[in-house]
């Protein structure tokens, strides 16, 4: 795709009608990674380095304080955390107007996809792959709570792969410090992956509560289906009591479970 002029130092994109603005030294092929609420990905050659990046364009990321915590977070938790199982930011994209400016870009090393991508697939997997996919997941996850950090979205197209089957975990928008004493209530945690303490909104929860979602990924994985797909907070709550043979309350679930 042609690049729209704009100066010597940066270049804008119309990708999928999203203009992509980078510094100059991002070449193409600029090509669309993902995509959601949060903005954009897309890949791009660091002409410095020679190194293909994944550059996330976060939309309107200071337009309410809650998106813009959440970008801030991300940043500042992925500056400190370095490990083998965690993306990795390579360069966080200053503006050409700093004192104005909606959107965001940060470029993280280049993954090829992720564990949804791969579970959906249906590509025939065996133990090694689960074993080995699991293992780097309990051995990042080790280093965040080590940190005294809460993933809190954990869930399979936020584990990132490679051809190699190596995994890091990415999108710490939602990570928050396990000391912080005051109530948690905000969102967390995609439904399917959400542990009983959070589906019973309690204001306080611990490690557990990635660890509960590091389960349900291992068995979807295995299986190719989530563990528990609910279709609300209360249908979700029956799934898990089914499995330890524990009957739904069929009246008045919504009171009875104080949903």
């Amino acid at each position: 795709m042609e690049p729209i002029p704009n100066d010597a130092k940066y270049v804008r994109y119309n990708i999928s009608g999203n203009i992509f603005e980078v510094p100059a030294k991002y070449k193409p092929p600029i090509m669309t990674l993902g995509s959601g609420g949060y903005g954009l990905v897309c890949s791009a050659v660091n002409s410095e380095s020679n190194e293909t990046v994944a550059i996330k364009k976060i939309m309107h990321a200071c337009e309410n304080p809650i998106q813009a915590k959440r970008t801030l977070r991300e940043i500042k938790l992925l500056r400190h955390l370095e490990h083998e199982n965690i993306v990795g930011i390579k360069d966080i994209i200053v503006p050409p107007q700093r004192d104005f400016f909606e959107d965001v870009y940060i470029a993280f090393e280049m993954m090829d996809s992720d564990l949804y991508k791969v579970i959906t697939s249906y590509e025939k997997l065996t133990k090694d792959h689960y074993q080995y996919f699991l293992y780097q997941i309990l051995r990042g996850l080790k280093y965040i709570h080590s940190a005294n950090v809460l993933h809190r979205d954990l869930k399979p197209s936020n584990l990132l792969v490679s051809v190699k089957c190596e995994l890091k975990i990415c999108d710490f928008g939602l990570a928050r410090a396990a000391s912080e004493t005051y109530a948690m209530t905000e969102y967390v945690t995609t439904r399917w992956y959400r542990a009983p303490e959070l589906l019973l909104n309690s204001s306080t929860y611990t490690t557990a509560i990635d660890m509960w979602s590091v389960g349900c990924i291992f068995l979807e994985l295995m299986t190719g289906r989530p563990l528990f797909p609910g279709r609300d907070h209360v249908h979700q709550f029956c799934l898990i009591l089914e499995v330890i043979n524990i009957l739904c309350p069929k009246k008045d679930n919504h009171e009875i479970l104080g949903l």
